[in-house]
């Protein structure tokens, strides 16, 4: 098992990628703590604990330093050391710019973000106590190609790779990696709310020919995560089924 025995925080890890990803983390050994604010990670983690693998449930908001800093020192606590920080949870507030309000991007950059910060900034005190981490946060390709209608999001997403792109020479020295994944369009709930006929119209600009699944995503975090990926410092994966271009 390619992560066996390493203690993993999966923000977001309840639905959608976060909710493939903790499964997939579970079944390569790892143990998984989930931080979500919905109650289902409870039941996702008891779940997983019943088919025998170690999965646990904490409620926090990522952008609440407060909640993030108490659930950080908490599984310090409880397992000793944190080896890997999958910054998955996102939001969506789209709006084109001239009718976005503030608050649909404050509350964007909030999640997406500064949420990405304050976990990250927190879990790294203890990697370079130990001289070992792997810090892997979700862009998109929007991040590095733009979209309509998403100035908050796209803003966040272009973020993400040049703070992992930071983090790379600021922490790699101390045995830890730093990088990012960019999802394409991938079936989730968030997609969910897409209409069929933009859905169908955003298809054929996918070379793949199809969208992607959840479990496509977490297969990506689970190699950026693992010893395999050692020398993997400070890019942004593409998976996009080639709609980046």
């Amino acid at each position: 098992m390619r992560l066996a025995n390493k203690v993993a925080i999966i923000t977001g890890g309840a639905s959608g990628i976060g909710l493939a990803t903790t499964a997939l983390f579970a079944k390569e050994g790892a143990i998984v703590i989930i931080w979500d604010i919905t109650e289902s990670g409870q039941a996702t983690a008891d779940e997983l604990t019943g088919k025998g693998y170690r999965v646990y449930f904490k409620k926090v908001s990522v952008a609440e330093k407060s909640e993030v800093m108490a659930a950080t020192i908490d599984t310090i606590k409880e397992f000793g050391r944190i080896d890997i920080l999958i910054n998955n949870a996102g939001i969506t507030k789209d709006k084109t710019l001239l009718k976005m309000e503030q608050d649909d991007w404050d509350k964007v950059l909030a999640v997406n973000l500064t949420g990405v910060f304050i976990c990250t900034q927190a879990v790294a005190h203890y990697m370079k106590e130990q001289q070992y981490g792997r810090i892997v946060s979700a862009s998109s390709n929007v991040g590095l190609r733009g979209n309509f209608g998403q100035t908050n999001y796209v803003a966040t997403k272009s973020a993400i790779i040049g703070m992992t792109k930071v983090w790379a020479l600021e922490l790699g020295r101390f045995g830890i990696t730093a990088n990012c994944i960019a999802p394409g369009f991938i079936e989730t709930q968030m997609t969910q709310a897409i209409p069929e006929e933009v859905k169908q119209k955003l298809t054929p600009m996918i070379p793949a020919g199809h969208w992607g699944r959840p479990i496509d995503i977490a297969y990506g975090y689970v190699y950026l995560a693992s010893d395999e990926a050692a020398y993997v410092n400070g890019i942004c994966l593409t998976i996009d089924g080639g709609s980046a271009r």
